[in-house]
């Protein structure tokens, strides 16, 4: 720092135009620095800028272009000529830091530090700085002032944050994902530089991971910048004996240089490599020994541009000898020694004595092979040309406000006078043009412009060359979003498959299973878990299996929901075809029976014992068997509610009329004894008929109070099955029927032990014997029904109800009927009365 009074100066290596209206710039026209040793007991020497970047000078005459092009063009700043202050930050932070604060002193080569202390006026905004490190100091400063800095080249996502850089925007987007989720590349190596610029890339592309879900990293190294070789060896024996295939590398050239040759050492294939901006063009890693690792190599570019009239521009430069030009600088004049391998008198020391050259100014640049004039692959460049038309068109609004509506306190204007960076500051968060090249321009709310670059494809030649192919674009639309689109086509592989790697920590577990996170392992390792019976999962990874509505059950993959079986005692299967069967057989027997009985009804046999009896229960007969056909088919509410009816009102009816004919039998026998015949009297047709009624009316009265009380329904039952739902009529009320098969029992009992005590009268009058026999058989079915029904699921034990009332039906129908037909219709000599009443006389 210089004593009082003095103005202490920064040797800055720049480029200066005067104008109504100045902008800066920070470039890197030399790519490294050497700084002398501070021995603290004299006055620092200046460092030195070393090793010239021609495609850094391009960049900054590609400002200086636009401005020179902005200045001719009448529809923008009419009547004011723009100026510039560039200056080249050397490679060094510690420079381009400088710089910046000389751009907002408003000196030239000068840092203000009193008063008296001349320069020219401050710049308004700031194209630059290059790398996002040097970017974050210098925002960090200048934010205070709310000095805009448009960055060409920085995309650290840490300088989207609006607090903390204020005045920071850029016309590059900040670094994304997207080639990783287009190829479904989950298991990913992560390499990044030692500074800001990778270590927030890091931080950035983490937290995307975890967000999207998708991906976790297999590691994350950090390269060194001093070129450590057991470090480096260390970190490619890694990505060497790493299942992942993809590797990440967010660092600059000098890094990858120093991988590569140790990845050359190792000699690591097989993998590929996702490159950021920062080196997806670079030249000298374009080159036979790297590229066999290398080629197909997939890379983020800053969006390609046309720049019409920068060629002409180029070819114009000329050195400034005699300091008067408009350059008024030394940076040509580096430019024009390096590339003509010249000097400009007077040369170095023994310059001339080893064979040097001597520059004149007058060569000619388009004679000369330089990669300067070829403007094919115009990136950087074209995000300069835009930088400075976004500050260029918020101060043309600045210009056009209307006094009395602008932005500002009272609605007042800015002035070119009082104007002051803060004020376009606000001009500039609001500006949307469209570029030559069809490209618009804006920012959003974070100064970030609207993310569009390209994706770039390594590809070596079969005969050596080499290309850098554009393969796709990734461009962010309102409706859409970022979108990634690729020419798969023209993607050059570097593997024998020619097809995308796989990289993937475990594989996508299929639908019908789901994912379990692997203990202690990152996220994106898993095993695949079949999902259980019931539950399903219908996508791709998923994360869990979600359980099937109630009617639904999983198929054999547990990939998707299907109806559940429905099973119930249905017609068209083989049990239900042969109940049915048996059921008709039955009353088709009935039928048979009743019509031998009605047309023999004039023959002894059907008259004895009470012919009317016989028809009822033959009906009564009938009904049992058709009733059984209620328990068949779909359950459904009414034949829910009607079969256990049907079913007890029938077979108490059935049951009534054998216990009646079994009464029967006893008066008639107790009629033929001396002074019985009051017997018959009291228990005639009437009585007969009546006690039939009564009985019957009796189990209809129960039916009819377990239906309204607690009415049968039909019911899908899940319990037997997890796959099947059982069509089931639950019977509402277990007492109600209960009370009905109790009743039916109590009947049969009575009938069985009336016919019992009845089975030795003689043969003319008895029937007893086969009514005991009967009733034996209805005792027995409808005893093992109980334990069977109990235990039988779902529609067998409709089944076991339909058989007990069929082998029930049939046991009466053959046990009291079976003899009488056998009588008449093969024996019908016996089928008279004097037959009947000539066995009673050889019996007396």
């Amino acid at each position: 720092v210089g004593a009082k009074g003095i103005c202490q100066k920064f040797h800055l290596n720049g480029m200066h135009k005067p104008g109504d209206v100045v902008l800066g710039g920070l470039f890197e026209v030399h790519y490294t620095s050497v700084f002398p040793e501070w021995t603290f007991t004299s006055e620092p020497q200046q460092p030195s800028c070393k090793g010239f970047d021609t495609l850094g000078f391009r960049h900054a005459m590609t400002m200086a272009f636009a401005i020179d092009e902005i200045n001719k063009n009448s529809n923008l700043l009419p009547n004011l000529t723009l100026g510039y202050s560039l200056y080249d930050n050397c490679g060094a932070l510690i420079i381009g830091f400088s710089g910046a604060l000389s751009l907002a002193s408003g000196q030239v080569d000068q840092f203000l530090l009193q008063d008296n202390c001349l320069g020219t006026p401050p710049v308004l905004g700031i194209v630059g700085d290059h790398y996002s490190t040097f970017s974050i100091a210098i925002s960090n400063v200048l934010g205070l002032y709310k000095i805009p800095t448009v960055s060409y080249f920085a995309t650290c996502s840490c300088l989207s944050d609006r607090q903390r850089f204020p005045s920071f925007f850029r016309t590059i987007p900040s670094d994304a994902f997207q080639i990783l989720k287009h190829f479904g590349w989950t298991w990913v190596g992560l390499l990044v530089s030692d500074d800001d610029y990778g270590l927030h890339v890091a931080q950035s592309l983490q937290s995307d991971l975890a967000q999207s879900g998708g991906g976790c990293l297999a590691y994350l190294e950090v390269l060194p910048w001093d070129s450590d070789p057991s470090e480096l060896k260390r970190i490619v024996y890694l990505i060497k004996t790493s299942t992942a295939r993809v590797v990440i590398v967010f660092a600059h050239e000098i890094h990858m240089i120093q991988l590569m040759e140790e990845v050359v050492r190792q000699n690591v294939t097989g993998l590929q490599w996702i490159a950021s901006e920062a080196w997806t063009s670079a030249a000298v890693l374009q080159t036979p020994r790297f590229m066999p690792y290398l080629s197909g190599t997939l890379g983020i570019a800053i969006r390609r541009g046309e720049i019409p009239g920068l060629r002409a521009f180029l070819l114009q430069i000329r050195p400034d000898l005699h300091h008067n030009n408009s350059y008024g600088n030394s940076m040509v004049r580096q430019f024009w020694e390096y590339t003509f391998q010249c000097r400009f008198a007077p040369p170095p020391a023994g310059w001339i004595e080893v064979g040097g050259k001597s520059c004149t100014g007058d060569e000619d640049i388009g004679n000369v092979e330089t990669e300067f004039l070829d403007l094919s692959n115009l990136r950087p460049e074209y995000n300069v040309y835009k930088a400075v038309y976004a500050l260029v068109y918020a101060l043309d609004n600045i210009l056009q406000c209307e006094p009395g509506r602008g932005p500002f306190s009272e609605h007042s204007c800015a002035t070119l006078k009082t104007l002051e960076p803060w004020q376009l500051l606000h001009y500039l968060q609001k500006v949307n043009f469209t570029t030559p090249f069809g490209d618009q321009v804006s920012f959003d709310e974070n100064g970030d412009a609207s993310p569009i670059y390209d994706i770039m494809n390594w590809l070596w030649l079969p005969d050596g060359r080499i290309k850098v192919q554009n393969v796709g674009e990734v461009k962010k639309s309102v409706f859409k979003g970022e979108e990634l689109t690729l020419d798969e086509d023209k993607i050059f592989w570097n593997f024998e498959s020619k097809e995308p790697p796989r990289s993937v920590c475990s594989e996508s577990c299929p639908p019908g299973t789901r994912m379990a996170r692997k203990k202690g392992e990152p996220e994106c390792c898993f095993d695949c878990i079949p999902c259980s019976e019931g539950k399903i999962s219908n996508s791709t990874d998923s994360m869990k299996c979600t359980s099937c509505p109630e009617d639904f059950w999983s198929s054999p993959q547990r990939d998707y929901c299907v109806p559940k079986k429905t099973e119930f005692l249905s017609y068209h299967e083989p049990l239900g075809i042969c109940l049915t069967t048996t059921s008709l057989l039955g009353t088709f027997i009935c039928a048979v029976v009743l019509g031998i009985f009605i047309y023999h009804r004039s023959t002894p046999m059907v008259r004895a014992n009470n012919s009317e009896l016989s028809f009822l229960l033959l009906v009564s007969l009938k009904l049992c068997f058709l009733c059984s056909l209620l328990f068949i088919g779909r359950p459904r509410l009414w034949t829910c509610q009607l079969r256990h009816a049907a079913f007890g009102i029938s077979f108490v009816l059935c049951v009534s009329c054998i216990l009646v004919k079994t009464m029967v039998v006893l008066a008639v026998f107790k009629a033929s004894k001396p002074g019985g015949g009051a017997s018959l009297k009291w228990f005639g047709a009437v009585q007969q008929r009546g006690t039939v009624l009564a009985l019957t009316c009796i189990q209809a009265v129960i039916c009819t109070a377990w239906l309204v009380s607690a009415s049968t329904a039909p019911h899908k039952n899940t319990e037997y099955h997890n796959d099947k739902i059982v069509y089931e009529c639950v019977v509402g009320s277990t007492i109600g029927f209960a009370v009905l098969l109790g009743y039916i029992g109590f009947l049969a009992i009575l009938s069985f032990l009336l016919a019992f005590l009845a089975r030795n009268l003689p043969d003319n009058f008895n029937e007893a014997k086969f009514i005991t026999f009967s009733m034996l058989i209805f005792c027995a079915v409808w005893v093992a029904f109980v334990p069977a029904y109990v235990n039988s699921p779902g529609k067998y034990a409709d089944a076991v109800e339909v058989f007990a009332i069929l082998a029930s039906s049939f046991g009466l129908l053959v046990a009291l009927f079976g003899p009488k037909c056998y009588i008449i219709l093969l024996r019908p000599e016996k089928n008279t009365k004097k037959a009947i009443m000539g066995r009673e006389k050889r019996k007396s």
